[in-house]
Order: C-alpha cells, then sequence, then structure tokens
C-alpha cells in the first residue's frame, strides 16, 4: 500500500458547531487523541467516504483531512489551524453576565 503523511478526518457537528474527528469505529468524537490516523492512500480514501456518508446523513459539514505528527500518546496537529482547532474555542462562551444582565 502506498504511504502517506500521518492524517486525521476533522470536520463539525451540524447540530452544534463543535469540532469532531472521525476515530476508528467510525464514530465522530471530540477528543483529537481519539482519532483514527491514514497511513496509506486506502486508509484516507476510506476515511473520506465515511465523512461522505455522514455529510449525506447531516451529521458533519466541511470535513476534510489534515496532517498530523504521531505520537506516542498522541497525535500532534502539523498546522497551527488544527492545533487551535483542538484546543477548542478561542473567545469567551458565556456572555450571560455581560450580554444579557443575567
Amino acid at each position: 500500500m502506498a504511504k502517506i503523511s500521518h492524517q486525521i478526518m476533522t470536520a463539525n457537528r451540524l447540530e452544534d458547531g463543535v469540532v469532531v474527528y472521525l476515530d476508528a469505529q467510525e464514530r465522530w468524537v471530540e477528543n483529537l487523541s481519539a482519532a483514527a490516523i491514514a497511513e496509506t492512500k486506502a486508509d484516507a480514501k476510506f476515511l473520506t467516504a465515511r465523512a461522505a456518508v455522514a455529510v449525506g446523513e447531516r451529521r458533519v459539514v466541511g470535513p476534510y483531512l489534515f496532517p498530523v505528527e504521531p505520537g506516542a500518546a498522541r497525535a500532534r496537529p502539523l498546522s497551527q489551524r488544527e492545533h487551535i482547532r483542538a484546543l477548542g474555542p478561542t473567545v469567551g462562551t458565556d456572555f450571560s453576565d455581560s450580554r444579557t444582565g443575567g
């Protein structure tokens, strides 16, 4: 099988916009460390096909593969963008006190 750079499939869950990753059991999970890592072109093709099914079922939106550096404990995204996406929102999510007076 042809080798490729290690890649993970990501998307946003359509229900709430949360960043999710496709795991080895074909579930969309929020934890990057649980994601399946494509090591071959066949792996990448499989993850892409599974993501297309999830888009058709309206579970996720905007899926794509991104490169990672595999590690003993967890994969590390190679791009700053994916590193930020894996960490979560970069702005506050609770505006109840300042925006609504509550």
